[in-house]
């Protein structure tokens, strides 16, 4: 078995795991590195999203083992897969017995917001000075929550790494269709439609390729990929659901019809057999799992969680391209919605002095550095100094350094959880995923759909309002 073939073999019983382990009411996948009774003070409940790779749990495990020998503490791991971190973290918390932290990219985009503002979450405020002038200002606001117990806003989350949406393919299948890199058009719907040719034309050369989609788009409601690609997509029409006081724009009939046309862009690549089939059903591992499998020409992906897959098989990793988006259909620059993995401290927690010390050890730039660079880039780091470590910037890693480029010269903006709490509802009930599959399984119309969509937003932005919730400005 090739080096190649022997990494796929073992990437697949890893996402068969993973999918396994997503659809199970028990979906703790490791706990570690000590097993001690719960009521010992001096063990701390950590709850972190699995890696894609065994390397990148090592390498929190190490993290964690240099901590305990400083500290006298233990900490117990629980990994959940990314898609089950919220509904178990919830199920936790209403059983009384939540985790002393949580870590996770979905948790920010579903979870944290909501949690500040209930009052469930500790102000971090002195654990971020310890490194605070390293953080830049956007990082910050992302994380300055709303408290409705305090009446304030503070910090109550301390972030960790970032990531953005960003596209991988395959440069030889683009080869074998007869074109190159340089022939990608720049262009918003020259660029989609581009990749729709590359399928054809490989089908229509050989026998091995029939059953090849050159969009791996993701259109189902268990993966947050889809709504992570779909916010991309309203961002590239203009379309602003809120506004910097958290307040809703969508009965703004442009917005609206933004809405309507974002959804019908989406839904028509399905509809016209540019998708797979599956990717309807599809968890965040699939369409990795897809292009790695050579069923896809490209993907949008939100993290480096594909070639770090592939990291080690170097001919196979340079084989992968990755690209930018394209401009906005109005011929603009795109401007890159970002997601933080954010680090949060429960106020049930037995143990807060003590996960705080874990939390100011695990933000040093050093700490941080040689854990970014041992899971192999997939998380570009948020402090200033980390980043400017030769690693992030290597014109020999392509990967690397154009999510770099990405992240550091390239508009950006933080999902709309961080001005409204009420909308991590939105992304944890995948509103746009209903809308789309409400399109393509129940032929209801991009309008109605759309409709639909705004009619439940609105519904829980109200009922947000009535149990007390406000946007509140910064």
């Amino acid at each position: 078995m090739s080096t190649f073939h022997r990494q796929i073999y073992q990437l697949l019983v890893l996402i068969l795991s993973l999918v396994t382990v997503a659809c199970s009411d028990n979906t703790q996948l490791d706990s570690s590195s000590v097993t001690p009774s719960n009521s010992d003070s001096k063990v701390i409940k950590l709850l972190w999203d699995k890696g894609f790779t065994v390397e990148e749990d090592e390498a929190l495990k190490q993290l964690i083992s240099s901590w305990e020998k400083q500290s006298g503490y233990k900490i117990e791991i629980t990994f959940y897969t990314n898609d089950g971190v919220p509904q178990k973290t919830q199920r936790a918390i209403q059983a009384g017995n939540p985790p002393d932290i949580l870590v996770g990219y979905n948790a920010q985009t579903e979870l944290d917001p909501r949690f500040a503002w209930e009052g469930k979450l500790v102000d971090v405020s002195d654990v971020i000075e310890s490194v605070k002038n390293l953080y830049p200002k956007e990082i910050l606001e992302s994380v300055y929550f709303y408290n409705k117990k305090t009446q304030k806003r503070s910090y109550y989350a301390v972030p960790l790494h970032e990531a953005t949406i960003q596209i991988f393919y395959w440069r030889d299948l683009l080869k074998q269709a007869g074109w190159s890199e340089s022939d990608i058009p720049k262009d918003w719907n020259g660029f989609w439609n581009f990749w729709k040719q590359v399928q054809i034309k490989l089908r229509s050369q050989q026998k091995q390729y029939q059953n090849i989609y050159g969009l791996g788009f993701t259109y189902s409601l268990g993966a947050s990929d889809t709504y992570y690609m779909f916010e991309a997509i309203l961002e590239a029409y203009d379309v602003k659901l809120l506004d910097e006081q958290g307040r809703l724009l969508i009965d703004d009939p442009q917005v609206r019809q933004g809405i309507i046309k974002s959804l019908e862009w989406y839904a028509k690549f399905y509809q016209d057999g540019y998708a797979p089939p599956d990717s309807i059903n599809w968890l965040n591992p699939d369409n990795n799992r897809s292009l790695l499998n050579r069923g896809l020409v490209m993907t949008p992906n939100s993290t480096l969680s594909i070639p770090v897959t592939i990291r080690l098989d170097r001919d196979t990793y340079n084989k992968l391209g990755i690209l930018e988006f394209p401009n906005k259909p109005n011929g603009k620059p795109m401007r890159y919605p970002f997601i933080l993995k954010e680090a949060v401290l429960f106020a049930k927690s037995r143990n807060q002095k003590a996960a705080k010390d874990f939390l100011t050890y695990l933000i040093q730039p050093k700490v941080m550095s040689d854990y970014l660079k041992a899971v192999g880039g997939r998380h570009f780091p948020v402090l200033t100094s980390v980043r400017k470590d030769p690693f992030w910037s290597d014109p020999t890693d392509l990967q690397v350094s154009s999510v770099t480029k990405i992240l550091t010269t390239r508009q950006t903006r933080p999902y709309y959880t961080s001005l409204n709490p009420a909308y991590s509802i939105v992304l944890e009930e995948n509103v746009w995923g209903k809308a789309l599959q409400r399109i393509l399984i129940e032929r209801v119309t991009p309008t109605q759909a759309a409709d639909e969509a705004i009619s439940r937003i609105k519904e829980v932005f109200t009922q947000w309002q009535l149990s007390g919730g406000e946007a509140n400005s910064k």
